[in-house]
């Protein structure tokens, strides 16, 4: 017995070096990012003069299924240099904004400044969010590109809960595990795992925002959930779940793999019909939740 537990106790630590390692590799990679997007011509994800200029980068997913923000106190995780989350503050939202990439948050701050918006962003790890943001939110939204990046489900969903009050919501809208499966469309390879959590070692060139970015590669590590395991994760946390939605065509690619179609959406074509390419959740922390 105490062979096995010391074992037990040898493997938790190894595990929490290497999600400390793929951490600070993928910490790395987002301040490379953070200082590229949005700062050169070509950007296909990252428009900063229209957003400055008044654009909006919200998409109607999550701008339906958290409803009117006006007055309410809002928590963007993992806001990148803050573009969403200032376009929440335009619609009349308090906002914070929090990403583990210092440079990102500087960014994201200057960006505020030369936009006039007030905002708060706070640098930390989504999955160990500050004792000062606890209970704090009306709502917690974090949008595309998110939990495949996270080593611990668990713990950013017990974060995103313990930073609502009671009858709080979550509003989560990501990339669909079908389409993460997927390496290329046309031809079709898939090359990732449906869900399972297990880290996915790789040398990142370039980045999505632009194709033809002089960035040399980097490596990442990510994380593949499936829908269930979202789920569980989120009701495991005291979340009552309202509402789970998968969707089969999108504004905007940001994979720039689907074929768009005449109306200007993309999908995923499977057969005569379509794959789901995105999934949102919004669940609500129950008014008698206990903290």
């Amino acid at each position: 017995m105490a062979a096995n537990e010391s074992s037990d106790g040898a493997h938790a630590s190894q595990g929490g070096a290497a999600a400390a390692d793929g951490l600070m590799a993928n910490r790395a990679l987002w301040d490379n990012l953070a200082e590229f997007h949005g700062t050169k011509p070509g950007d296909r994800s990252y428009d900063v003069e229209s957003f400055l200029a008044g654009g909006q980068t919200l998409r109607g997913i999550e701008r339906e299924l958290a409803g009117d923000v006006a007055g309410k106190d809002l928590l963007h995780l993992q806001c990148h240099f803050g573009m969403d989350t200032l376009n929440w503050a335009r619609l009349g939202a308090r906002v914070t904004g929090v990403d583990f990439s210092p440079k990102a948050i500087a960014r994201a701050r200057e960006l505020a400044r030369r936009a006039g918006l007030p905002a708060e962003f706070v640098e930390a790890d989504s999955q160990h969010l500050p004792d000062a943001l606890t209970g704090r939110f009306d709502l917690v939204v974090a949008t595309y590109g998110i939990l495949s990046w996270i080593a611990d489900l668990d713990a950013w969903m017990g974060g995103a809960a313990t930073a609502l009050r009671p009858g709080g919501r979550l509003v989560l809208v990501d990339l669909h595990p079908v389409l993460q499966t997927v390496l290329t469309f046309d031809p079709f390879v898939a090359d990732w795992p449906y869900g399972g959590g297990a880290p996915q070692h790789d040398a990142m060139t370039g980045t999505y925002a632009h194709a033809d970015a002089p960035l040399e590669p980097q490596a990442s590590t990510q994380y593949p959930y499936s829908v269930g395991e979202v789920v569980t994760a989120a009701a495991s946390a005291g979340l009552v779940v309202q509402r789970l939605g998968e969707h089969t065509e999108t504004e905007t690619d940001g994979r720039h793999i689907l074929p768009q179609g005449p109306d200007g959406l993309y999908r995923f074509p499977f057969s005569d019909t379509y794959l789901p390419v995105l999934y949102s959740l919004r669940a609500a922390l129950p008014e008698a939740a206990a903290r």
